[in-house]
């Protein structure tokens, strides 16, 4: 059987409410960003957000890779496309969505400092305390560990459980029990039948890595 993990799915309307809170915080402490920088993937959509809510143009990203699908991460993180934009002497605010182990943001700041901004701030939606890495403005603090299904990885996170299944489920009703019973994801049928199309898994047999 599959080790339970606790996930919650994030809904566009809290992540709308988080970034305005976040934008306001930001406001509030008196720093004034030149620029916006996003940790691709997670920081995309919430760095952009942030950008109309502070009346911010300036937005660019770069991408570190650490977790995968389905709440399984690498050992180390690594910045897989480093920064393109000159940021010297620049006030910067970091962006990601959430705070979890602090290696991202820890590999990102390291990064960015080569490029001798004036000062980096961080910011995310969600802190987690079991952190090592203090962010200045985060949105919420997750007391209780669990996985967070933001709504731009639900098929991509739904898939990497699915392939966690052990034995790999005899129906979409299974999987659906199953992955509500081990994993706290509550889906409808239909949008599972879809992310199975879309992500090319059988039900039945092993989730395929190939999605060519």
């Amino acid at each position: 059987m599959a080790k339970k993990i606790h996930c919650e799915l994030v809904t566009w309307a809290e992540v709308q409410r988080l970034c305005r809170r976040l934008a306001g915080l930001v406001m509030a402490s008196g720093y004034h960003p030149d620029i916006v920088i996003a940790i691709g993937r997670g920081g995309y959509i919430p760095a952009r957000l942030l950008c109309d809510y502070l009346d911010i143009m300036a937005l660019t990203t770069i991408k570190v890779e650490h977790y995968l699908s389905g709440a399984s991460r690498q050992e180390q993180a690594v910045v897989r496309y480093p920064l393109k934009a000159d940021i010297r002497d620049l006030r910067v605010l970091l962006v990601d969505d959430v705070n979890d182990t602090g290696d991202t943001l820890d590999a990102a700041i390291q990064h960015l400092n080569t490029f001798h901004p004036a000062e980096i701030r961080t910011a995310v939606m969600h802190h987690k305390v079991t952190t090592r890495y203090t962010v200045e403005y985060y949105a919420r603090k997750v007391i209780k560990w669990r996985w967070l299904i933001y709504p731009w990885a639900v098929y991509e996170d739904v898939a990497g459980f699915l392939g966690r299944l052990s034995p790999p489920p005899h129906s979409l009703a299974d999987a659906q029990r199953r992955l509500g019973s081990q994993f706290d994801i509550e889906i409808k049928l239909q949008r599972l039948e879809d992310i199975c199309t879309c992500m090319n898994i059988q039900i039945g047999q092993p989730p395929s890595t190939d999605r060519t």
